[in-house]
C-alpha cells in the first residue's frame, strides 16, 4: 500500500475492522517512513457475472440491484435488517459454485428460498412480482404452499 503522503510502500495495519453491510474491510494503516496515518477501504473485486434475463437480454450482475429488491419485498418489515445477508449468501452461492453467468429465475428461486425461512410476507410481495401474479387467487396458491 502506497502512502498518500510520501509514496513510501512501507506500512503497518494499526486498526482493521469490517464496514457491516458493504463486504468491505476497513485499515488503519501507519506510514513506516514519514509516521503518519492514512485509512483504506478494501472490497472483493467485481464478480464479472451476466445475469440472463427470461427474454435472452444479457446485464452484469448488480448486488445493489438485486439488494434493492429484497429490500422492496422487506419494506416495514420487522427483519429488513436481513437484506444484506441475503444477498450476501447469494453472492456466496454464486462464487462457490464459480458461475460465470447465472439465469435470473435462479437468482429468484435463491431469493425466495431465503425470504421463504425468514419473512412469510416479504416471500409473498417478491413471489408475486417474480411469478407475475394477475390475479387475487394467484396469491391464494401460493399462501397454501406455505
Amino acid at each position: 500500500m502506497k502512502c498518500p503522503f510520501c509514496g513510501s510502500q512501507l506500512s503497518k495495519v494499526v486498526d482493521k475492522r469490517s464496514v457491516s453491510g458493504r463486504g468491505e474491510i476497513r485499515r488503519r494503516r501507519e506510514c513506516l517512513k514519514c509516521e503518519r496515518r492514512f485509512t483504506t477501504y478494501e472490497a472483493l473485486a467485481d464478480l464479472g457475472i451476466v445475469v440472463v434475463k427470461k427474454d435472452g437480454r444479457r446485464e452484469p450482475f448488480s448486488e445493489e440491484k438485486l439488494r434493492l429488491g429484497i429490500l422492496k419485498a422487506l419494506e416495514k418489515r420487522p427483519r429488513i435488517d436481513k437484506a444484506s445477508s441475503i444477498v450476501d449468501k447469494i453472492e456466496g452461492r454464486i462464487r462457490s459454485k464459480g458461475l460465470k453467468e447465472i439465469p435470473s429465475q435462479l437468482l429468484g428461486k435463491w431469493v425466495l428460498s431465503e425470504l421463504k425461512k425468514l419473512d412469510s410476507i416479504a416471500y409473498l410481495r417478491f413471489a408475486s412480482v417474480y411469478r407475475t401474479f394477475s390475479d387475487p387467487r394467484d396469491f391464494a396458491k401460493e399462501l397454501k404452499t406455505l
